[in-house]
């Protein structure tokens, strides 16, 4: 007990408070006796027992089962903290779940017309309903020679197992009818919430001791009494039992209904039907006791139409519970079949709405459905309309059906302009008592409107798309709050499905737009053919006629048409065309295709990736490189050199995030490089420009893969990132040629060294190129000042210019030196660009020490010189 008050004993503290450690003797005397006679126990439970004291003793049996299980499976020595709720496991369902009972569910999917669909038939549902109404009952001759009890458990027994409302009814009313000998008996059952929603509605009326439910099921019409009108209005409300010895000399009693049926209403015993909460959820009423002396009914009968009642609400309440627990199933069932519908169709908006409105219709069974889109460039007009009847259901291969219309008119006027401006839902019963409602439509078309139920159709985010309008329905009622419910949901997933498809077709577009633009591209990128052939009958001179072996080489001597065959050179010599089945003209068209696509900045042009390219040839083919590096990541990395600064805008990473350009919206980073591998594979994929068609699917896939790792490898970010790496496995000889991760760094630093490679050259031409990439430095430096009014860094501010020897001696120590001096170590007869880079050097400093400035010393991984060169 100690544990129990502590709260740390097998968790039962939770379920019920620990008895006290002592008690008064006469509750050991009581419990006693109550041990002794379990009867009384029984009749007093049955009688007295609340609906929490039921639920207490279910769930205080379940736990100790639970605890007990527990117990058996833990160690004895367990303490109270391994029970406490922190350490329970989230229960998670499983399938087997639903395995229980040795039932199998019926499959969710069943196939109506070769169509997958979620809706099941009802024909299991129908034949269990037969198998309880054909269930074994007593003949009337043998349930009157019964004694009242017998009688009484007969009957309770008759009715417990069904779960189909309308034949509970009927059981209870024929029933009643014995117990009572009455000579007619009626039920109502409340429907609605809420003192001004609740009325009572007749399931069945009228039913004495011989008619069959078939035969009431034929003339049965719907009686429909408002809360607190009338006796059955009064004793609903008031929860009262009403014994009527004469109906006539009563004022609540209505005599129509006798002069309709042409029957003599004498006494009427009235009685309402509880649930287990004590809520009133029908009445039940018998009329004219049958016997010789026409007597009223008594007080006996009234204690046994009570006693009857209470399991009938029980019965009544668990019928209601499973007819809404179906409804719910059928329900769910309808919506995923919409929602299939919708999710399967997302190309086509008419078809798309068509098939909703089909749905709507069949669900909620209106004369017409109607969809009225906003226009999505003018907020203020519907620009799209879609009207179905009730009898366009026609799916003969004759039948055409009509197209949407586009009326223009503003979503301000009648119903739907309230709907559509106001985002609220209308439910209206009677259109022309509503003064929104414009007759005129009816008198243009002959046809009668009635009853309207409309609403909004949203989007993910809240937004207006349009309104779903459904006009009359099929029996004459107006739209109630079940219609409400089930069309709030279709229209949120109708919402759900207009939004995706009109995206959808949106994409469609602008893809369709892409498209053409890339024709157009194509078509003003491409080489024409005239040039293409013009190139390809020229002669290539030599590779000496051009020193393209030199590593003081220079393209200033060179006019552009020599660039292009230098380039054709290079291919050649390095054998590319042989070995890759490259067809020469393509070559060619390739070749002038790439030099169009630079833009005509001040540095980063053709003229640059042409001497990158020549840098590159001269690496691969003066050192030992040339046998090492394989075929394959010679034609990538002459590509990846030609490509590498396609489309240069002259501004480098930095300068597109900063000003948000389209660019910088695509890539996360390295924004430029990516952009410019892009428009490699553009040109490549381009008809006539497939230099890569011989290559097998896998070779294909190789190549690209390198192309793309060479092009990215000139973002200096990058080659900060791995730069420590290669150099490591350079000082400590550890470069291994069979390891591809050592090949990847090893073609990165080839490609940053062949980039950067201008600072190698001589120094008039080495003077000259520096003095283009401070001139496009300043050109971006004027760009931020004028757009992004910010102050550029120095290597980009024009007012710093007669800094430019000391920035360009800071960019040699952080980037260019470091690498020609790894690389060099990698291959001896890579010494020149080394040498080079150092005289070069040596010049900058010198002239930095006649401006008087002093040279300042850059840290190798200084971020001030990351991004300069992209």
């Amino acid at each position: 007990m100690a544990l129990a008050d502590q709260g740390g004993g097998e968790g039962t503290g939770d379920i019920e408070p620990p008895l006290p450690t002592t008690r008064p003797a006469e509750y050991d005397q009581m419990e006693k006796w109550l041990d002794e006679h379990p009867e009384f126990v029984h009749d007093y439970f049955a009688r007295k027992a609340k609906r929490s004291m039921i639920d207490g003793w279910l769930i205080a049996h379940a736990i100790s089962h639970s605890l007990g299980l527990v117990q058996s499976a833990n160690s004895s020595g367990s303490n109270s903290r391994n029970n406490s709720g922190a350490n329970t496991p989230v229960r998670k369902i499983s399938a087997q779940e639903f395995e229980k009972g040795g039932l199998v569910l019926n499959p969710m999917i069943s196939t109506v017309d070769g169509t997958p669909t979620f809706l099941g038939s009802n024909s299991s549902h129908s034949s269990s309903q037969a198998q309880t109404t054909k269930s074994y009952r007593r003949t009337k001759n043998q349930l009157k020679a019964l004694d009242e009890k017998e009688l009484m458990y007969e009957l309770v027994m008759d009715i417990c197992n069904d779960l189909d409302v309308t034949s509970l009814c009927y059981k209870i009313l024929h029933n009643v009818c014995i117990l009572l000998h009455a000579d007619r008996c009626s039920l109502f059952l409340v429907e609605g919430k809420g003192t001004n929603e609740k009325s009572l509605v007749s399931k069945l009326f009228d039913v004495n001791g011989e008619t069959t439910l078939e035969e009431l099921s034929k003339v049965q019409e719907e009686i429909r009494i408002p809360w607190g009108t009338g006796i059955i209005g009064y004793v609903a409300e008031k929860g009262e039992v009403v014994d009527i010895p004469d109906a006539y000399k009563d004022p609540r009693f209505n005599a129509e209904i006798d002069i309709k049926m042409g029957y003599r209403t004498r006494s009427i015993l009235s009685m309402p039907i509880k649930d287990s909460e004590g809520e009133v959820i029908g009445v039940a009423q018998a009329v004219n006791k049958i016997s010789a002396a026409d007597e009223p009914f008594d007080e006996h009968d009234e204690k046994v139409f009570g006693s009857y009642l209470a399991f009938c609400g029980i019965g009544l309440k668990n019928a209601q519970l499973y007819e809404r627990s179906l409804l719910e199933n059928r329900r769910s069932q309808v919506l995923l079949d919409l929602a299939r519908v919708i999710f399967e169709e997302q190309s086509n908006l008419a078809s798309l709405i068509h098939k909703i409105m089909m749905h709507t219709q069949c669900l909620l069974q209106c004369e017409r459905c109607q969809v009225l889109l906003v226009d999505n460039s003018s907020k203020g007009i519907f620009s799209q309309v879609f009207d179905m009847e009730a009898n366009d259901f026609d799916n003969s291969e004759t039948y055409t059906r009509e197209g949407l219309t586009e009326p223009r008119f503003p979503i301000h006027i009648g119903i739907t302009g309230h709907v559509a401006t106001t985002g609220e839902a209308l439910n209206i019963p009677d259109a022309y008592a509503d003064e929104r409602f414009d007759p005129q439509t009816d008198l243009e078309t002959g046809y009668r409107t009635r009853s309207i139920l409309c609403m909004p159709i949203r989007n993910a985010h809240g937004r207006v798309l349009g309104v779903a309008q459904l006009i009359n329905k099929l029996d004459g009622m107006p739209f109630n709050k079940n219609d409400e419910n089930l069309f709030e949901a279709f229209a949120i997933f109708c919402g759900m499905g207009i939004n995706n498809t009109q995206m959808y077709e949106v994409t469609v577009r602008a893809s369709a737009k892409q498209r053409v633009a890339l024709e157009i591209l194509s078509y003003h990128t491409c080489a024409p053919v005239e040039e293409t052939q013009k190139l390809k009958n020229a002669f290539v001179p030599s590779t000496q006629h051009y020193r393209l072996l030199d590593c003081g080489f220079s393209d200033f001597r060179l006019d552009d048409d020599d660039t292009l065959k230098a380039t054709i050179r290079m291919f050649m010599d390095l054998e590319l065309l042989d070995k890759f089945r490259i067809d020469y003209e393509t070559l060619c068209r390739w070749v002038l295709c790439t030099k169009k696509n630079y833009r005509q900045v001040t540095y980063h042009n053709w003229r640059h990736a042409f001497n990158v390219a020549q840098t590159m040839f001269w690496m691969l083919q003066e050192s030992r490189l040339g046998k090492l590096i394989g075929d394959h990541e010679k034609l990538a990395l002459m590509v990846g050199c030609l490509s590498h600064d396609l489309d240069h805008r002259g501004t480098n990473n930095q300068f597109q995030i900063k000003t948000m350009s389209p660019i910088a919206e695509l890539y996360s980073t390295s924004v430029m490089e990516h952009h410019h591998f892009d428009q490699c594979i553009m040109i490549l994929s381009c008809k006539g420009n497939e230099i890569l068609s011989s290559l097998t699917q896998e070779e294909y896939e190789y190549v690209i893969q390198l192309i793309e790792h060479a092009i990215l490898a000139t973002d200096l970010a990058l080659y900060f990132k791995y730069r420590n790496k290669f150099f490591k496995l350079v000082d400590q000889a550890e470069l291994s040629w069979e390891a591809d991760e050592h090949r990847d760094l090893l073609r990165s630093m080839l490609m940053t060294a062949s980039d950067v490679s201008a600072i190698t050259k001589p120094w008039e031409v080495q003077n000259k190129v520096a003095d283009m990439i401070a001139n496009e430095f300043f050109e971006q430096g004027d760009l931020e000042k004028t757009q992004l009014k910010i102050k550029p860094m120095e290597m980009m501010d024009r007012d710093k210019k007669d800094q430019l020897p000391q920035m360009q001696v800071g960019f040699i120590d952080s980037i260019c030196l470091p690498v020609y001096e790894a690389i060099s170590k990698v291959s001896g007869s890579l010494q020149p660009l080394l040498d080079g880079c150092k005289r070069n050097r040596e010049n900058w400093s010198s002239l930095a020490q006649k401006e008087n400035t002093p040279v300042r010393k850059t840290h190798q991984n200084d971020p001030s010189t990351d991004d300069i060169i992209s």
